[in-house]
């Protein structure tokens, strides 16, 4: 069994790679530097050379801001990048597991989101992300499409990173308290992903820890856990003047993959503080 991850530089490729290298898995971990997805002819020149089984695509441009200027490269990444992983996972047999966003959803609904809701995209970077969700599915039928939210872990594109570096240099935080999602861990990410892979799940599914809270609520109970004291102002999305619309609640529901898979995820709370970044 030959994998292949795209975007192995991003912490979400990282933590694939430590798990598959403790199994001792044939893998072929690839960055941006090595592979632009974007690239059609870098694809099926990587598919013909590795001929993978499957192909797990860590690759995205997740600069929520920048994207509403730069859109090419949002696109590139993130909805193009899919269709040709696509096209050749059809043309090499291969199959294809790609993450998506809670972003793709507008943030109107009073209860968790779930798989059966209809997106509706209010950033470049939401629609680049719901794009690459519709070109995937145009090119095959052979694919697990997970949708997750506020993904963190080992690295620094991430908002609990960005939180330490803020605590360092500024005299108290301004946090967002009317923004609502769920915080998801790249270890949960991993572990249920090849657990799908291992069951031959197909489809589109919510892979989030289970739960949800304010971003505000969030910094206060990782800066408890790390021992920073700092005073955090609970501020509203619409002071930060942020060039791109963000949802107010996009929290959404993990129950369809915890059924089909017989797992309980862990609550976000729980699982923050069992891996202690």
């Amino acid at each position: 069994m030959k994998i292949l991850i795209t975007g192995a530089n991003g912490q979400l490729g990282q933590e694939f790679i430590r798990k598959l290298e403790k199994q001792e898995k044939n893998l072929t971990a690839l960055g941006h530097d090595r592979l632009d997805v974007g690239n059609l002819k870098q694809v099926l020149d990587i598919f013909e050379d590795t001929k993978p089984n499957i192909v797990i695509n860590c690759s995205a441009y997740n600069q929520v801001d920048k994207a509403e200027e730069q859109k090419e490269i949002a696109y590139r990444t993130n909805a193009i990048g899919p269709k040709n992983l696509a096209f050749a996972s059809e043309k090499y047999r291969a199959f294809l597991v790609h993450y998506s966003t809670d972003y793709v959803f507008d943030g109107t609904k009073q209860t968790l989101y779930i798989e059966e809701d209809n997106p509706e995209p209010l950033s470049e970077y939401a629609q680049s992300k719901y794009l690459g969700e519709v070109f995937l599915k145009e090119e095959t039928e052979n694919y697990l499409i997970f949708r997750t939210s506020w993904v963190y872990g080992h690295g620094k594109q991430n908002f609990l990173y960005k939180l330490t570096q803020w605590a360092q240099t500024q005299e108290y935080l301004k946090i967002a308290c009317d923004e609502f999602s769920v915080p998801t861990s790249t270890k949960t990410i991993v572990e249920v992903t090849l657990k799908a892979i291992d069951e031959g799940l197909t489809g589109v599914y919510h892979l989030v820890n289970s739960g949800f809270t304010s971003r505000f609520e969030w910094a206060r109970e990782f800066l408890k856990l790390k021992g920073i004291n700092k005073f955090i102002y609970p501020a509203h999305q619409s002071d930060f003047n942020l060039p791109a619309r963000r949802p107010r609640f996009s929290a959404m529901s993990n129950e369809k993959i915890c059924k089909v898979t017989e797992i309980q995820i862990r609550d976000w709370k729980e699982e923050m503080y069992l891996i202690g970044l």
